[in-house]
């Protein structure tokens, strides 16, 4: 199984994130706009089995949550080869009790299809302090609360509403001088012209793997067509569901025991009430 190597370590840490070129092989990249094409068209609040659509409520296009249920090209990200050991690596969790059920829990899982005019604002940060999202080293290893993939399924180039970070501000204690008017839900919910940030380029099947700590959005897709991106967001067992959905039963069913544990790593106890004589 691959690993992060030296330098992976020393510029994520740098950094905050690192771009994992051909994560993805055509094949695979394929399959998955063919299972999303299946499930379209979908509208805010409608579902398609036990996939949702949904929006964060700004011009961001539409987000198809619990995409893991969406058939077995969607079930081999769970802990597809490409970035596992890199998630695992930076979640940390071995040899602690967080690791005795499994370090990881996929705690949102979507495909975001996103259109010209659209967007998302900025988000995160350092400064914010959240536990969720933290950026953490302790004792010569990652201990991070969340850690995100972050698929490409379509080439995004320039003028293609690509992804955009702030290097480094996933350490920052002070909020950028700009954040409040290209926030999400702000003046200019985009990430564009955002002093210090940068767009990712991506083709299709690259990932960005980075610490949800960091300050990230998009920049506004000028471009014709559509900018199609996968997310699992990956952080310890013992986190839970952001939006309250669970996996359902016919997932856990057909899941392979490592993917069950990441997507559900604790099971609940069976209890029937019981008098004590």
């Amino acid at each position: 199984m691959p690993r992060p190597t030296d330098m992976d370590l020393y510029l994520f840490d740098l950094r905050g994130y690192l771009l994992l070129k051909g994560a993805l092989d055509e094949g695979e990249v394929a399959a998955l706009n063919a299972g999303i094409d299946a499930i379209l068209p979908l509208k805010h609040g409608e579902w398609y089995g036990y996939v949702h659509g949904h929006t964060y409520g700004d011009d961001e296009g539409l987000n198809l949550q619990q995409i893991y249920e969406a058939g077995e090209p969607f079930e081999q990200l769970i802990d597809h080869p490409s970035w596992i050991e890199w998630v695992k690596t930076f979640v940390g969790g071995e040899g602690t009790f967080d690791y005795h059920h499994g370090p990881l829990f996929i705690d949102e899982n979507f495909a975001s299809l996103r259109g010209p005019g659209e967007a998302i604002g900025l988000h995160s940060g350092g400064h914010s302090g959240v536990k969720r999202n933290q950026f953490r080293f302790h004792n010569g290893r990652f201990q991070c609360g969340q850690v995100n993939i972050l698929l490409a399924l379509t080439d995004i180039g320039p003028g293609d509403g690509a992804t955009m970070v702030i290097p480094g501000s996933h350490k920052a204690n002070l909020e950028h001088p700009a954040f409040g008017r290209h926030r999400m839900g702000g003046e200019s919910a985009s990430v564009d012209n955002v002093e210090g940030a940068i767009e990712v380029h991506m083709k299709a099947g690259d990932a960005i793997l980075f610490v949800d700590a960091i300050s990230h959005g998009s920049a506004e897709r000028v471009s014709t067509g559509e900018r199609r991106i996968i997310v699992y967001r990956y952080g310890p067992s013992w986190g839970n569901f952001r939006h309250g959905y669970a996996p359902s039963p016919e997932l856990l069913a057909r899941l392979t025991p490592e993917r069950r544990q990441i997507v559900q790593p604790l099971e609940l106890l069976p209890r029937e009430p019981q008098k004590l004589a």
